[in-house]
């Protein structure tokens, strides 16, 4: 699945066709909504948002954080929209189909809550008792819940595109405003896409930031020599096909899907297929494969992947204003 070219042009030159896409009446309109007054929690509650199409999303983010904050004593409780819920999210009960595939992954490492509104969702997951703090993933933009800490989150290597919004370019809102609601920010990627990065956006960005890059998660496999046939979802699976290259594997073939098409029966047969025939093993990422059948998983590997964040200071000093502060108890 490949992103309109114009959505990538350099942010000085938009030019003529992305100028005439732009919908500012309706941005005008839509910020006012999301500006409006939602329900406060009674305990802190962290919103982590992509702000850009493309890229790294959110759920790297989320575990970095949601990591960061048990490490500092404290009980957080993710927050995803999605289903009919709210429901708390079991792995071994749901799927991805049922409550999102990063929801179920997200479960692994704290306990999920997806509703079809955030508010009910945060309600249900207080309820249950044991959180003494909530993290969004997903929900910059919506005005149903009083965010403490808003962190944004950018691939490095795209930025903002040309700044301009959907259809014109990859943002969901003026980029003036959707940097408004961020207290913190996480730009992705190695170091020269992030000095990158600050050259062309620096000016507009008054915010703390946190940049990080995305890491494979030792597993005990030996990918380097390894016959592979790589295949994804999402929006940027190029990410993915460099970093088993960068490993050393060898990809006999990669094939980017839409995620909205995967993943037929007829599609995963003939993936089978051509692996059989190529002698090569599949392998995929994590998020794309729970939304596998089960059956079919078994025959697939995934390569995992971490946020790494080495400084951690801003996240800290974000944190410690809300109270949640070294040692487990909100003050």
């Amino acid at each position: 699945m490949s992103l309109p070219a114009h959505w990538f042009t350099p942010p000085d030159r938009p030019g003529l066709r992305a100028r005439l896409l732009t919908p500012w009446a309706h941005w005008r309109a839509r910020g006012k909504r999301v500006d409006g007054d939602g329900w406060r929690a009674p305990v802190p509650l962290i919103s982590v948002d992509a702000l850009a199409a493309g890229g790294v999303g959110a759920l790297p983010a989320v575990l970095a954080v949601v990591g960061h904050i048990q490490r500092l004593g404290f009980a957080p409780v993710i927050l995803a929209r999605g289903g009919s819920g709210p429901l708390r999210v079991e792995p071994r009960r749901h799927g991805a189909a049922e409550v999102g595939a990063a929801a179920l992954l997200a479960a692994d490492f704290a306990p999920t809550w997806v509703a079809s509104d955030w508010a009910s969702g945060a309600r249900a997951a207080l309820a249950e008792g044991g959180a003494d703090c909530l993290v969004m993933m997903g929900g910059l933009r919506d005005p149903a819940l009083v965010k403490d800490v808003s962190i944004g989150v950018v691939d490095a290597v795209r930025g903002f595109g040309n700044g301009r919004c959907r259809p014109a370019g990859p943002l969901a809102e003026p980029l003036a405003v959707a940097l408004a609601r961020v207290d913190l920010l996480i730009p992705v990627g190695p170091r020269s896409a992030q000095e990158r990065f600050a050259e062309l956006w620096a000016e507009r960005l008054d915010m703390p930031r946190m940049p990080g890059d995305l890491q494979p998660l030792p597993t005990g496999m030996e990918w380097a020599g390894a016959r592979l046939l790589a295949f994804a979802g999402g929006e940027d699976p190029g990410l993915f096909f460099a970093t088993l290259r960068g490993l050393g594997a060898e990809l006999v073939r990669f094939e980017a899907l839409a995620t909205e098409e995967a993943y037929g029966s007829a599609l995963l047969a003939r993936l089978e297929r051509e692996a059989y025939l190529r002698a090569a093993q599949l392998v995929t990422t994590e998020e794309d494969a729970v939304r596998l059948p089960e059956a079919f998983r078994r025959k697939v590997l995934s390569l995992p992947m971490r946020l790494n964040l080495p400084d951690m200071a801003p996240l800290d000093a974000a944190l410690t204003r809300v109270g949640l502060r070294q040692g487990g108890k909100v003050s």
